[in-house]
C-alpha cells in the first residue's frame, strides 16, 4: 500500500525530471528504473559481502556485481560524492558501459582476481554470477540482457544528484511497497504508444488473474505462464501476487502499524516452488525495448529475480524459428494473459504462416488469438482483452475466429467492459475473452460491467470506498456459481448482467458473440393520461391564467 507521503514523493521526483528537461514519461520511467536498479545491484553486491566475511573472515571481498576494481561504481559509493558534475561523468562514463557488460566473460576477467582457468573451466561462465561463498540470487546475465543499451539521458548534475537523493530515500528494501511504488510510476503514462500499446489498468489485471485461478490455485503452482505482448509486464506481475497472497498464512500477514497496509510472505509456498515462481514461471515478449526494460525492472522490484523478457515480436516468423525463442512459440504455456496492441503497423510478409493459414486479416487483435491457441498447451486456457469487434465483426476473418473458438476450443467466457476503461489512452470499447485450448464450446457464460468502480472519463476518479468495484465484484462472486458450466440454474435470466448461451443459439447467429444479441432488455412501459384529462388540465391552467391577468389589471386602476 503506497502511502500519502510516499505518493508525494514519487510525484516530487516526477516533477524534478520534468522542470530538468526530461519530459516524455517513458523516459523518466526508464531513467528511474536504472536509478532503481543502481541501488538494488549495490544492496545485492552488500548481501553477498556480507556472506563472504561470515564464511571468509578477514579476506578481502573480490565483489561479484563489482569487481574489486569496480567497487567505486557502486550506489553507496555515488551518494556520498559531493562533486555533483564528477558524479554525473561517472554515472554516464562507467556505471552505464558497466551495466552493458555485465554477465559477460571478458568483462570478469579484467578482474585479476578472477584467474582464466576458471573461466576456462566453466566454474565462472556467462550465465551465472561469479561465485564467492555461495551464488548470489541474481544471474548477471539477467541484468545485462536488459541493460546492453541502456542510455543515461540526464544531462544536468544538479537532476542526477537531486534523483539519487530522492530514490535513496524510497523504501526498496520492502518488496510490497517497492511493487506499490512501481505500479504508482508506471500510472502516470497517459498516452498509447505507436502500436496501439497501452496500459491495463491494475483492477482490470486483478479480476482476469482472479478468474483463470478460481478453483485452480494448487494446480497454478507448477503453471508456465507467458505474455506475448507483455508491455510493463503487469499480467505476470499479479499473478505472482495473487499466488502470495492466496498462500499466505494468517501469522504470514504482516500489516504495517502506520497505513494498514498488509503484505502477504507466501510462506505456504514451498522453496522448490518459489524457485520455479521467480525463475521458470514466467515469460514475457515485447518488441518496444523500452517497455522491455521497464517490465524487467517491474518484475524485478516484485521480486522475480530472473526474468524472462524477450525482444520479440511475437506475430514474427523468427518467433518460431529462432533458437532462443522456438520452444515458447508453440505447446509451451498453460496459461496466457494478454491485452495485446489492437493497431499499428504490420510486416504482412514477416507474419507466420501458421497464422494466417487460420485466419487470413491483417488484423493484430485476431492474429494475435491465433497465436495464443499456438503457444497453449493443450487444455491451456487464455484470458485476452481485445476490442469489442472481436466478438461481432462481419469480415470473413472475424467469423472463421469465432467459429475456431466455438468448435475447435472451449470458449468459456465473453466478458463486456465499459467504453471508458481505457481512458485517457483510448475511449475503445473492449471484450475479455476466456478460453481453453481444445475440448469443446456447450455453453458460453456472458457478463456485461456497466460500472468498474471509476468514473469513465479521461480522469477515472475512483468512486465510492477504496475497495468497492461494483460490477466487477459482481464478476468475482458470480463466476464459482457458473463452475465451467454445472451452475447453469443461476443464470438463465437474460435481462441480468450475468447468463449463459448455449453453442445452438451462437450457430443459430452466424457465430456472433456480443451480449447485445443474446441480452434481453426490459423496457418499463410508459402509461400516459387520455387526451380528455390532458385537454381538461388546459383548460383549468387557462383559467387560472384568465383569473391572475384580471386580479394584475385591477392592481394597475
Amino acid at each position: 500500500m503506497i502511502t500519502g507521503q510516499l505518493r508525494s514523493k514519487i510525484d516530487k521526483l516526477w516533477e524534478e525530471f520534468w522542470t530538468g528537461g526530461v519530459t516524455n514519461p517513458l523516459t523518466v520511467i526508464e531513467q528511474i528504473s536504472f536509478l532503481m536498479f543502481a541501488r538494488l545491484l549495490d544492496m545485492r553486491e552488500s548481501t553477498e559481502e556480507k556472506k563472504w566475511s561470515r564464511k571468509n573472515p578477514g579476506k578481502p571481498f573480490p565483489g561479484v556485481y563489482f569487481p574489486r576494481n569496480k567497487q567505486h561504481l557502486r550506489w553507496s559509493h555515488l551518494k556520498q560524492e559531493a562533486d555533483a558534475e564528477k558524479v554525473l561523468k561517472i554515472v554516464r562514463d562507467e556505471v552505464f558501459p558497466h551495466f552493458r557488460v555485465m554477465g559477460e566473460p571478458t568483462a570478469l576477467a579484467a578482474d585479476k582476481d578472477v584467474s582464466r582457468k576458471a573461466l576456462a573451466s566453466g566454474s565462472l561462465n556467462s550465465n551465472s554470477p561469479r561465485s564467492v561463498s555461495e551464488e548470489p540470487t541474481v544471474p548477471t546475465n539477467t541484468f545485462n540482457q536488459y541493460m546492453k543499451d541502456a542510455t543515461l539521458m540526464i544531462n544536468k548534475p544538479s537532476l542526477l544528484m537531486s534523483a539519487i537523493n530522492m530514490i535513496e530515500a524510497l523504501p526498496l528494501t520492502q518488496g510490497d511497497t517497492k511493487g506499490d511504488l512501481y505500479e504508482y510510476l508506471l500510472s502516470k503514462l497517459t498516452t498509447a504508444g505507436i502500436n496501439g500499446q497501452f496500459r491495463t489498468p491494475r483492477h482490470i489485471i486483478d479480476v482476469m488473474v482472479d478468474l483463470v485461478l478460481a478453483g485452480n490455485e494448487d494446480e497454478a503452482l507448477t503453471w508456465t505462464v507467458g505474455d506475448p505482448a507483455c508491455g510493463t509486464g503487469g499480467f505476470l506481475v499479479q499473478f505472482m501476487e495473487a499466488l502470495r497472497e492466496h498462500f499466505t498464512s494468517e501469522d504470514g500477514v504482516h500489516v504495517d502499524d502506520e497505513t494498514g497496509g498488509k503484505t502477504h510472505t507466501g510462506d505456504l509456498i514451498e522453496p522448490s516452488q518459489w524457485k520455479h515462481i521467480k525463475s521458470e514461471m514466467f515469460h514475457g515478449f515485447d518488441f518496444d525495448v523500452t517497455m522491455l526494460r521497464i517490465a524487467a525492472m517491474n518484475m524485478m522490484l516484485h521480486e522475480i529475480d530472473t526474468p524472462d523478457i524477450n525482444y520479440q515480436d511475437t506475430l514474427s516468423t523468427n518467433f518460431t524459428d529462432r533458437k532462443e525463442t522456438r520452444r515458447w512459440a508453440a505447446d509451451a504455456f498453460d496459461l496466457i494473459l494478454a491485452n495485446p496492441p489492437f493497431k499499428g503497423s504490420l510486416d504482412e510478409e514477416d507474419v507466420h504462416k501458421t497464422l494466417t493459414g487460420k485466419v487470413k486479416t491483417k488484423k493484430t487483435e485476431l492474429l494475435f488469438i491465433v497465436l495464443m491457441l499456438r503457444m497453449l498447451k493443450l487444455g491451456g486456457r487464455c484470458a485476452v482483452i481485445v476490442p469489442d469487434g472481436v466478438t461481432f465483426g462481419s469480415s470473413n476473418a472475424h467469423k472463421e475466429l469465432r467459429k475456431m473458438l466455438i468448435e475447435e476450443n472451449q470458449l468459456e467466457a465473453i466478458i463486456k467492459l465499459p467504453s471508458g476503461v481505457f481512458k485517457p489512452y483510448a475511449g475503445v470499447s473492449t471484450a475479455i475473452l476466456l478460453f481453453t485450448k481444445g475440448g469443446q464450446t456447450d455453453n458460453v457464460f456472458f457478463f456485461d460491467v456497466q460500472a468498474d468502480g471509476k468514473t469513465l472519463d479521461d480522469k477515472r476518479d475512483k468512486i465510492g470506498a477504496d475497495d468497492d468495484w461494483q460490477d466487477l465484484d459482481v464478476l468475482r462472486k458470480a463466476w464459482p456459481k457458473w463452475n465451467g458450466g454445472k451452475g447453469k440454474k443461476h443464470f438463465k435470466d437474460r435481462t441480468a448482467n450475468a447468463f449463459f448461451v448455449p453453442k445452438s443459439a451462437i450457430e443459430e447467429n452466424a457465430f456472433d458473440l456480443s451480449i447485445n444479441r443474446y441480452k434481453e432488455i426490459v423496457h418499463e412501459e410508459e402509461t400516459y393520461d387520455s387526451p380528455k384529462v390532458i385537454l381538461g388540465r388546459l383548460k383549468k391552467l387557462e383559467a387560472e391564467i384568465a383569473t391572475d391577468l384580471e386580479d394584475l389589471e385591477a392592481m394597475l386602476g
